[in-house]
């Protein structure tokens, strides 16, 4: 169980990790009274970080609810924790080829990651 709370964690911290890269890699003066004019201003590496951090943001609650529904429901601890890592492996990988501008790979990666929290779900149904 505690690997799993881990990962989870790992997938609220994530998110952070891209929104220093596209502040930092960003050009001009970074504004911290308009933080999101600024980074939607942004081309390349920096506005590639931005939306990295986006989609992160957007994943958080989907694996947050599959974590917790396979908790709650009692999946099988090797499971909970493999998917879990697998989740958490996969989305670092989705955020170097985000910054890479790797897009098609980006795409099949962020489907597995998707893959591992439906996973999940449905095992905490099956279980339940």
């Amino acid at each position: 169980m505690s690997v799993a709370l881990w990962c989870l964690l790992a997938a609220a911290v994530m998110p952070y990790l891209f929104t220093v890269t596209a502040k930092l890699s960003g050009r001009g003066r970074y504004n911290n009274r308009a933080p999101r004019q600024y980074l939607e201003e942004q081309k390349g590496l920096s506005q590639r970080a931005d939306w990295a951090q986006r989609n992160s943001f957007e994943a958080l609650p989907v694996f947050a609810a599959a974590v917790l529904a396979a908790l709650v429901a009692g999946v099988a601890e090797p499971w909970l924790a493999g998917l879990s890592l697998a989740f958490i492996g996969i989305r670092v990988i989705y955020g170097a080829c985000y910054l890479c501008d790797w897009h098609a790979a980006r795409s099949l990666v962020w489907f597995a990651g998707f893959a591992c929290c439906m996973t999940l779900l449905v095992m905490a149904a099956l279980t339940a």
